[in-house]
């Protein structure tokens, strides 16, 4: 361990735990929380008065103490499920997180006669969860549709079923998938669409729902996952589907049956933010049209939030961060594993509690 350490040294890559209270003050470009909620202290103001706050209310419980198939499964679940469902129109099941969501759900509905067919730059939870499947799985180029369709062709006959898993918006480089394309390619080679929305949902879509909402085919998605911890500001993770997978994962998925559910008071934190989506709109747009001009002023081809700055070697992207740090921004170097060998970057990941101001301090640094 201490040869593998000195080695992660000596490539830039040797990563550490930072208190994040001692970058008070530092503009924070490094958050999930793209729709800047934890900057309204308010919400939390009326979420702990509307429960009416009283020792032994249930609703602020601080563990469940169980999993959700024995005595864990308190009535935040119901209610936030509930919320799910109409708003996304179809059944939901929530998840202590995305990690558990993607780690569990392929191994859970897939065989050794399956097949699935994975973006090459899908996240790590995705990686793990194909890879503890006992199906066959190919990657395909990112994004090349037409080789994806090339191996669902060549491949639809020899496996029971198929399954295409990506996501939505690509976490490190803010690009985007063409749901659109890949719904038409489900549907005509019979395979089953797994979308994952982290870093969509809250952020694209009239109702928040995401970018299958923006594209127009949320209900043609066979799964769509989504989480709480980043644009809703909570924590945990759920997936709309038809009610029969649903009920097939609640009996076979490993991460969901041998987990402590969700504290009672996170739970219904995540259902309040929720029911608060559609008043959202206005921050999503706003964030939206920052991103636009901090991509368009900076040349760079992303479609979203997340604006990736490529610079290849670690040290560069180090260098890079502790420039932005001196600025009083907060980022960080994105290196491999995160991403592929030579392709480390700084990721920005704006939020919509930035003002054009705050935008302007991004473009100094960088064009100084």
């Amino acid at each position: 361990m201490k040869q593998e350490l000195n080695s992660l040294r000596e490539r830039d890559q040797l990563r550490i735990l930072r208190e994040s209270r001692f970058d008070a003050g530092l503009l924070n470009l490094s958050s999930n929380d793209y729709l800047g909620l934890s900057s309204i202290p308010e919400l939390r103001d009326e979420f702990y008065t509307g429960l009416q706050y009283n020792a032994t209310d249930a609703a602020y419980a601080l563990s469940s103490s169980s999993s959700r198939l024995l005595t864990g499964n308190h009535s935040g679940y119901s209610g936030l499920e509930t919320v799910l469902k109409k708003l996304y129109e179809r059944p939901a099941l929530v998840f202590n997180s995305g990690y558990h969501a993607n780690i569990g759900i392929l191994p859970a509905l897939t065989t050794g006669s399956d097949l699935i067919l994975c973006d090459r730059l899908n996240h790590a939870s995705i990686i793990d969860g194909v890879r503890l499947s006992d199906a066959h799985f190919k990657r395909y180029p990112h994004l090349d549709y037409e080789i994806l369709e090339g191996l669902l062709i060549k491949s639809a006959a020899e496996y029971k079923n198929v399954f295409i898993i990506t996501e939505s918006v690509f976490s490190m480089d803010g690009d985007m998938a063409d749901l659109r394309r890949l719904v038409e390619l489900k549907e005509r080679y019979n395979a089953t669409l797994i979308v994952d929305e982290a870093h969509s949902v809250g952020v694209f879509g009239d109702n928040g729902r995401g970018l299958a909402e923006a594209q127009g085919v949320l209900g043609k998605v066979d799964i769509l996952v989504g989480t709480f911890g980043k644009a809703f500001c909570s924590a945990g993770a759920f997936a709309v589907m038809d009610e029969i997978t649903r009920d097939y994962l609640i009996n076979k998925m490993r991460p969901f049956i041998f987990t402590t559910a969700l504290p009672p008071v996170t739970v219904n934190w995540s259902r309040f933010v929720l029911e608060k989506n559609a008043l959202l709109k206005e921050r999503r747009e706003h964030l939206l049209k920052i991103s636009s001009r901090l991509r368009s002023e900076l040349g760079l081809e992303s479609d979203s939030q997340i604006v990736p700055l490529l610079l290849g070697e670690n040290s560069a992207a180090l260098e890079m961060a502790e420039k932005f740090r001196k600025a009083g921004i907060l980022v960080f170097a994105i290196r491999p594993p995160a991403v592929p060998a030579g392709t480390a970057r700084i990721r920005l990941s704006l939020n919509a509690s930035l003002q054009n101001k705050d935008i302007d301090k991004i473009l100094d640094c960088l064009l100084t």
